[in-house]
Order: structure tokens, then C-alpha cells, then sequence
């Protein structure tokens, strides 16, 4: 169970979203090398550097992943480019979509990254 003060940050959210949360933060700090810190109004996910940042709203999760290469997807709604090879990926994850291999696939690639 992910620890209490990376869930407090998603107290304002609704219960759906603080299980996604909880849940996004167990699967992915269960690899080894994986830190949560939380941040005042987000929580990020860290190895060597910050790979994904989780930002709660009120209905959904905005999560944040740094890669080498913008995420080519519907799902992306932002993409930003902060250096020469690396890049801030947005998208809004809503409760019931799920966690799927898709999605996983990405914060494996942006945890790769960080290691």
C-alpha cells in the first residue's frame, strides 16, 4: 500500500482516483531502485532522476513521463520538449480506464531512462 504521505497529495481527489494513485505508486515503486517523493502538490516517481510525476485533479490523474522521444498517441496531450533528448509527455489518466500495457510500457521506458 502506497505510504500515507504520497496518498495525502490526492486527498481533494475523488476516491477513485486516490485508488488509481495508490495503486499506479505501488505497482511501479515495487521495481527495484524505484523511490516516491512525494512534493507538496504532486508526487514523483525517482531512480537515478524524477521519471514520472503524478499530479492529482479532481476526477483524474495527470501524470507527467520524461523520455528521450515524444510518445506518438491519441492519449498524449501535451508534449514538451525541455532538452536536447528529453522530453515531458502529459496525459490524463481517468478511473476505470484501467492501467493498461500500453500506458505501463511508457513508465517503463521513462523509469529506463532515469536508472
Amino acid at each position: 500500500m502506497a505510504d500515507e504521505a504520497a496518498l495525502a497529495v490526492f486527498a481533494r481527489s475523488e476516491p477513485e482516483v486516490r485508488k488509481l494513485a495508490g495503486a499506479l505508486i505501488d505497482l511501479l515503486s515495487a521495481e527495484p531502485g524505484t523511490r516516491v517523493e512525494p512534493k507538496g502538490g504532486s508526487v514523483h516517481l525517482c531512480r537515478k532522476s524524477a521519471f514520472a510525476g503524478l499530479h492529482p485533479r479532481k476526477n483524474a490523474l495527470l501524470v507527467n513521463l520524461r523520455t528521450s522521444a515524444p510518445i506518438g498517441s491519441d492519449r498524449i496531450r501535451k508534449v514538451e520538449r525541455v532538452s536536447a533528448n528529453r522530453f515531458h509527455n502529459e496525459l490524463l489518466i481517468e478511473p476505470g480506464k484501467g492501467l493498461d500495457e500500453e500506458l505501463l510500457g511508457w513508465f517503463a521506458q521513462a523509469a529506463a531512462l532515469a536508472e
